[in-house]
C-alpha cells in the first residue's frame, strides 16, 4: 500500500544556502527507496481555513520504504540543512487501499460510538 511523507513547512522570507543544498540533494536520498515527489513548491488554493505554509508530499511504494528512507544515513545527514532554517512538521502515513469506502469507516466508527 502506498505511503506518503507529508511536510507542512513554514519557510522564512530568505532562503539559506543550506536549504538549496538540501533541495539539490534530497532526490538522491529518495531514489534507493523509490520515493518521488507528488507536491513540491506548488501554489496552494486554500478553500477552507488558512494555510500560510508550504506543502510537500512524497510517495513511496509502502510504509517500509518510507521509514527506511527517513531513517537512512543519507537522509539523516540532510535533515539539519532543512530544520536549522525552516520550521515545520513531517509525518509518514500509509494511504488507503484500492476500493476504499469511507462509508464503511463511518459505519465502524458509529458502531464504536454506540
Amino acid at each position: 500500500m502506498t505511503a506518503y511523507a507529508i511536510a507542512n513547512l513554514r519557510p522564512t522570507a530568505t532562503v539559506a544556502e543550506d536549504v538549496f543544498v538540501y533541495m539539490e540533494t534530497i532526490q538522491s536520498t529518495l531514489d534507493p527507496f523509490d520515493g518521488r515527489f507528488l507536491v513540491h513548491g506548488a501554489t496552494l488554493e486554500v478553500r477552507e481555513g488558512t494555510w500560510p505554509n508550504a506543502l510537500v508530499i512524497v510517495a513511496f511504494p509502502d510504509m517500509t520504504a518510507a521509514r527506511a528512507w527517513y531513517d537512512s544515513p543519507a537522509y539523516q545527514s540532510l535533515i539539519p540543512l532543512r530544520t536549522d532554517h525552516i520550521e515545520g512538521d513531517l509525518v509518514l502515513v500509509e494511504g488507503v487501499g484500492e476500493g476504499y469506502d469511507p462509508a464503511s469507516t463511518a459505519a465502524a466508527l458509529r458502531a464504536q460510538a454506540a
